[in-house]
């Protein structure tokens, strides 16, 4: 039987699909609610206690408009309300203690070999999530419902590791951010294998604030290669960390979200859950 945090997630994703192929209509309480064969009441109430908004807020969150508003620079984004709420400083909103440790180019070419890593099944509100850590870090994220595929994959990816089922301290710590609790943020190391490019490009992913969006043309910029659009989406594509590394924050210039290795709707999902905790937090002055 699945987990009910799941179960709960594949609710608000038909939810969120049918609010996204209609969001121009702006449709009502009870039409979303038909769509999921939930009453408005109890439909209501799974979507504020999933997003911690009401599900109208949300639609304005995952609108293209809304995205679109997030791109203009002369205008306030949900960072900047934080900011003047006084949410930033001491907490550090944007700032999620990630330290990049990448392997060695050894590490790269044998795949893992003489790695022990620790791997763990865990409950997100996206559904769940296979972690894996070194003794340096997390090594991989990845959303998966079906466990033996999760671990071929991971053996795929490190074909010559050592992997034991267990739950770190690196793991914990990672997992921490899906309460984001800004008041004393875990430190949060990530080991990684890629190329000095995928890496930058990794990098300048954790830099996006919480609750906003950017462009793969101004990743490229901020990495200095600004002619370098397509390499930076294909860097960001194959991003080993999902939600951790938030490649989920960078959408097309247009304001459409486009593609995510773990589906379109978790992005918007994702998207939208970021952008309604971080409002709800700047109105009531937490953190």
């Amino acid at each position: 039987m699945k987990a009910q945090e799941e179960i709960n997630y594949n609710r608000i994703a038909a939810a969120i699909d049918y609010i996204k192929d209609n969001f121009k209509r702006q449709p009502g309480l009870e039409e979303i609610a038909a769509q999921v064969h939930l009453s408005p009441f109890h439909f209501q109430k799974l979507f504020t206690d999933w997003a911690g908004t009401t599900p109208k807020k949300f639609l304005m969150y995952i609108s293209t408009e809304y995205a679109k508003k997030l791109l203009k620079g002369n205008q306030a984004t949900l960072f900047d309300t934080a900011y003047e709420v006084g949410l930033s400083g001491t907490s550090r909103l944007h700032d999620l203690f990630v330290n990049i440790e990448g392997m060695t180019p050894a590490e790269y070419k044998n795949g893992g070999q003489h790695l022990n890593i620790n791997c763990h099944f865990a409950e997100s509100p996206f559904g769940t999530i296979l972690i894996a850590s070194t003794e340096k870090g997390v090594c991989d994220i990845a959303f998966e419902t079906q466990e033996a595929t999760a671990m071929e994959k991971l053996r795929l990816k490190f074909p010559n590791a050592n992997f034991k089922m267990q739950e770190d301290t690196h793991q914990q710590n990672a997992l921490s951010i899906f309460r984001l609790d800004w008041n004393q943020p875990a430190e949060i190391k990530l080991h990684l294998r890629g190329t000095d490019f995928q890496l930058k490009v990794w990098e300048a992913l954790l830099k996006i604030p919480v609750g906003e969006l950017t462009t793969y043309g101004s990743i490229a910029q901020k990495i200095d290669t600004p002619k370098a659009s397509r390499a930076v989406g294909t860097a960001i594509g194959s991003n080993p960390v999902a939600f951790l590394v938030p490649c989920h924050r960078v959408i097309q210039s247009s304001g459409t979200f486009g593609g995510y290795m773990w589906g379109n709707t978790r992005k918007t999902a994702i998207i939208g859950w970021e952008a309604a905790m971080v409002n709800e937090k700047a109105q009531h002055g937490i953190i």
